[in-house]
């Protein structure tokens, strides 16, 4: 059985959704090889038939999200004239949205990245995740959904980036050895505030590696196993002690740490707005 096969991914829009369903596929399937064409922005007859080149010169699965019906009848029937398997991705999602809302989809291409009112909101997200990174900005922190906390190198800033891509304000603020937390974190009534940790033996090495990339062979407690234990330590007994929540990222992906940290906002934010209604 052949372990490569080609798989051509065809799109109207920026083909993110076709990337991450079947990414979030093969990694299903071991010893499995997949050589991907990704084909993008394809809206016109003539940039449809180069496609159908390719198809033809590198026979394989055809993923497709195209809503335009001129093309996608082009598609579908010159890969049956080459005997491809054809995948319309989005088709069962789509039949069952129309029923269940009983309209017709407008079949309008890349409508999910128009710059609408959430798009504005994901930049506005952006900017503050940037500008409050690693402690910066502590006197706006109220605006924010999440603050992460956590020692250097738990992953606080890519996490930060990640849920601002979600429309999430998150800022962060590091755990530092000797080094006081702003007081604004004490103080603020809104956001949630998440600790960051990680197993104290990957922290080392993550920090060894990023010495290394800085040329820096300094020994300190900065990499010293006792010492980051005891970081490991006090941190989460600071986030016990504010009744923070705490998620252990040491086997967790930024999107799972991401995807948790959502929920427990969306809990937050429940609780929130319960405990409003009886004040109220």
């Amino acid at each position: 059985m052949p372990t490569g096969f080609h798989i051509h991914l065809v799109s109207d829009a920026t083909g993110e959704t076709l990337n991450s369903i079947t990414r979030a596929c093969l990694v299903q399937f071991e010893d499995v090889t997949a050589i991907e064409h990704s084909w993008t922005l394809i809206r016109t007859t003539g940039q449809m038939q180069k496609v159908l080149q390719g198809i033809q010169q590198n026979p394989g699965l055809v993923l497709y999200t195209i809503v335009d019906d001129k093309l996608r009848n082009l598609l579908v029937s010159s890969c049956r004239d080459l005997g491809v398997t054809l995948v319309p991705v989005l088709d069962p999602v789509m039949t069952a949205l129309a029923a269940h809302f009983g309209q017709t989809a407008k079949g309008l291409s890349g409508r999910q990245h128009i710059m609408d009112q959430g798009y504005f909101h994901r930049i506005e997200a952006m900017d503050y995740a940037l500008s409050h990174d690693d402690g910066q900005s502590a006197r706006n922190y109220e605006a924010a959904d999440v603050i992460l906390v956590g020692v250097s190198r738990s992953s606080k800033t890519p996490t930060c980036v990640y849920l601002a891509n979600r429309g999430i304000k998150a800022a962060n603020v590091p755990i530092v050895p000797g080094c006081p937390l702003p007081a604004e974190l004490f103080t603020i009534k809104n956001p949630m505030v998440v600790g960051l940790t990680k197993d104290p033996g990957q922290l080392v090495q993550i920090r060894k590696n990023r010495l290394q990339m800085l040329n820096s062979d300094e020994e300190s407690d900065y990499v010293d196993l006792n010492a980051v234990r005891e970081e490991v330590v006090q941190a989460r007994r600071l986030c016990a002690e504010h009744g923070w929540h705490v998620l252990d990222v040491t086997r967790r992906s930024i999107e799972e740490t991401a995807a948790t940290i959502i929920q427990l906002l969306q809990e937050h934010r429940e609780k929130r707005g319960l405990a409003a209604v009886r004040e109220a």
